[in-house]
């Protein structure tokens, strides 16, 4: 019986093993794929141990990867990347550093070209009303408040 229960981990931990290799998981993506199967939660933590021990799992590595491909390829802001995260249970220090690997230029770039396509796309005569969607806009994307408003009284001058 006990021996069986180990063939069992086994066979998970290769397959989570594989998971994880295509592409950097965090440990909330592999508790939520191990639910799926019905893992009781002592299994669960044998397994995240092994995983965690042979660096299949790291969340600074994840924290990273995930950061610079939210902003590079979905074009988000460090507010929206931060929630996601947050969200999947990464720890704070994991997301300092991850959102570390986006560049303050890069991100001041990218600003300025999603505020000039939202600008481009919206066909409003009234400033006050096309101003407050491209914020709407800007923000929801995840940029900070504040950096968005500059850009739209910069952009008045």
């Amino acid at each position: 019986m006990l021996e069986q229960e180990f063939d069992d981990i086994k066979k998970i931990v290769e397959q989570l093993k594989i998971y994880c290799a295509i592409q950097d998981k965090c440990e909330w993506d592999v508790i939520q794929k191990m639910k799926k199967w019905s893992l009781d939660g002592k299994k669960q933590n044998k397994i995240l141990k092994i995983l965690n021990q042979e660096k299949y799992i790291n969340e600074e590595r994840y924290s990273r990867s995930f950061c610079r491909g939210k902003f590079r390829i979905k074009k988000w802001g460090k507010i929206k990347i931060a929630n996601e995260l947050r969200k999947k249970d990464v720890d704070s220090l994991s997301i300092s550093k991850g959102l570390e690997e986006i560049d303050d230029y890069e991100y001041e770039q990218e600003l300025n070209k999603q505020y000039q396509k939202k600008k481009n796309a919206i066909n409003e005569k009234n400033t006050f009303i096309k101003n407050k969607k491209i914020a709407s806009y800007l923000i929801n994307k995840g940029y900070e408040y504040n950096f968005v408003w500059e850009k739209i009284r910069e952009s008045k001058q």
